[in-house]
């Protein structure tokens, strides 16, 4: 495989192409899913929900933090996560224009 020349590409299109890898992972739209649902931080209760191992989980929780999708903040002992408002927003905004792009022909292939 060869390497990905990411400058030939826009910086919006390497944006959108970083959050798309970051929730390409059943366990990680699990985990998003559990914050959107609780509507605040998540500190420990995702290991219950999701029935996975603590290391996993925060291996997953990482990539979504560097995909700049979630934020945490330390509590104590622990970290909490929730949704990364503007970043939430840019991704939503980024896949609106990416799907209307699309116009349905009236003939195709």
């Amino acid at each position: 495989m060869g390497i990905t020349k990411t400058e030939i590409f826009t910086e919006e299109q390497n944006r959108l192409a970083v959050m798309l890898k970051a929730i390409a992972h059943p366990a990680r739209i699990a985990i998003l899913e559990q914050i959107i649902k609780a509507n605040a931080c998540i500190c420990g209760d995702l290991v219950e929900e999701l029935g996975l191992a603590q290391a996993t989980i925060s291996q997953h929780l990482k990539e979504l933090k560097n995909a700049g999708l979630i934020q945490g903040t330390i509590e104590g002992v622990s970290v909490c996560y929730c949704i990364e408002p503007k970043a939430w927003a840019l991704l939503q905004n980024q896949l609106n224009g990416f799907f209307n792009l699309y116009e349905m022909p009236k003939s195709c292939c």
